[in-house]
Formats: C-alpha cells, sequence, structure tokens
C-alpha cells in the first residue's frame, strides 16, 4: 500500500460505483461479473460491518431492509434473476461474498433475506457456505423447484420459469425428476449446521405450497432441535409477503448476527 491510501472501507465503498438513493439512504451501483450490483449504506455502520443479502427482488416489501439499515446494515444486492439457485449462481454469489469482505471488509458471516423464489438461493448458499451465513429469513420460500416454478404438486407453477429453470441447471423433464439438491432434500444440513432460520408463511399460499416447500424445511429444522421461528398468516396468499410490523423479523436477524 502506498503511502497516504486510506484504509477506510466506508471510504473505498463510497468511491465504488455510481450513486444511488434508496429511500432516505445511500448506495452504489455497480457491475459484477457481468451482474448489476446494488449495495446499500447505512448512515453509521455498525461494528463488524455486518450485512444482508438478498437474492430477489431488491426493495420490494423491504421493511425489514430499511430497518436494518437503520440498525447499521449494509444491503447487497446481485441482480440474477432467473438463476433459482442454480449452480453458477452459487458461484457468483460465492465470488460476491469474497468480493464484499476482501474490498469492504464486511462481516465474514451474512445474513440472507429469501422472498419467494429466493428461497433457492438462500437455502443452497446456506448448504455449500453454512461457516457463512448467520441466518436466513424465508418469507413464502421456494424449496423446491418441483413445486415452483415445475407445478408437479398441488401449485399450478410457472412454465416460462421452469423453461428457463431446467436450462440454467442443464436438466431435462425426466432428469429433474429425479434429481435430489432442492433445499428439502438437503435441509438436514442446514439443520446440522444449526443456522437460524425464520420463516414468515401464509397459510392459504397456492403459488408455493407450504406442505411442498416451507412446512419441510420447518419439520427437518425441528425434528433435529435447530434454531428455528415462524411466523404463520391465516388466510394469507403468497402476495403480500412481510409483515406490517417487521420488527420480528429485524431482532431476530440482530440477535443471530450478534449484533
Amino acid at each position: 500500500m502506498t503511502s497516504g491510501q486510506s484504509t477506510d472501507p466506508s471510504l473505498a465503498l463510497s468511491k465504488w460505483g455510481t450513486p444511488f438513493t434508496w429511500g432516505r439512504f445511500q448506495g452504489r451501483e455497480g457491475t459484477f461479473r457481468g451482474y448489476t450490483l446494488k449495495i446499500v449504506m447505512p448512515d453509521t455502520p455498525l461494528p463488524g460491518r455486518p450485512w444482508a443479502w438478498r437474492p430477489e427482488f431488491f426493495g420490494y416489501n423491504s421493511g425489514e431492509s430499511a430497518a436494518l439499515l437503520a440498525r447499521g446494515f449494509h444491503l447487497v444486492y446481485l441482480d440474477l434473476q432467473n438463476h433459482y439457485g442454480c449452480p453458477t449462481a452459487m458461484d457468483h454469489a460465492d465470488a460476491l461474498h469474497r468480493y464484499v469482505v476482501e474490498q469492504f471488509q464486511f462481516s465474514a458471516k451474512v445474513a440472507i433475506i429469501a422472498i419467494s423464489r429466493g428461497g433457492l438461493s438462500a437455502f443452497n448458499y446456506a448448504v455449500k457456505f453454512p461457516e457463512r451465513v448467520a441466518c436466513i429469513y424465508a418469507d413464502n420460500a421456494v424449496a423446491d423447484f418441483k413445486s415452483w416454478p415445475a407445478g408437479w404438486g398441488t401449485s399450478e407453477g410457472s412454465p416460462d420459469d421452469w423453461v428457463r429453470c431446467l436450462a440454467v441447471y442443464g436438466l431435462t423433464e425426466e432428469t429433474a425428476r429425479s434429481y435430489a439438491g432442492n433445499p428439502v432434500d438437503t435441509v438436514d444440513q442446514i439443520a446440522a449446521s444449526k443456522i437460524p432460520v425464520f420463516q414468515v408463511m401464509g397459510d392459504a399460499d397456492e403459488a408455493v405450497p407450504l406442505v411442498e416447500n416451507g412446512y419441510r424445511i420447518r419439520d427437518v429444522l425441528r425434528a433435529a432441535g435447530s434454531p428455528y421461528a415462524e411466523i404463520i398468516k391465516p388466510g394469507c396468499g403468497h402476495h403480500p409477503h412481510g409483515l406490517e410490523d417487521p420488527t420480528p423479523v429485524v431482532e431476530f436477524i440482530v440477535k443471530s448476527v450478534g449484533t
């Protein structure tokens, strides 16, 4: 390092990318591996520089994200839409983690906010890199692509998404039938790592049915005695996501991160 070069990670981030405004917070936007990367900065970062990663739906029903920023967390989003938690997405997420930890001195452990299809990325990442995950907040989260977007259970699925999902996984309809790498198949590894999970679920969700997704995650975690909490929204479907008062989610994340 040359004389006079700053080692302040906040200064390094403030000089990266281009500025944008998200609510009352300032962010920086750039390109990472050919994809849009957004990082929103708190007014005053907490010691250790904790951060939350949203694999999908930046800015959507984001009350908990704004509250975390107010508490001193950074918010990170890499636009990997239509990747459905596939191995290539995990490779990009791996590189993203290493980049923000090395360049901006973010915490080695991340809190993951998994909205809907973001569950595939969140749970798959936790299986692959359990030592990096502080906790997962999963909101009506997809945990089995055979349920959604395939629609092989009670969900109508999404035909266009299913075509894209098969392509990024390199599967056919036939090979997808025997695929055993969905979160519902591997959640025992998350349980073994004792990664705290908080699920918010609408019990009338027809798009991502609980019995095919969230309940299967819950049952394994509870049986293993892994840290788990949930809020069930009676009569609520897949939308709206989130809670009117995100305090329970925020407190769960703050406690799990240990700030």
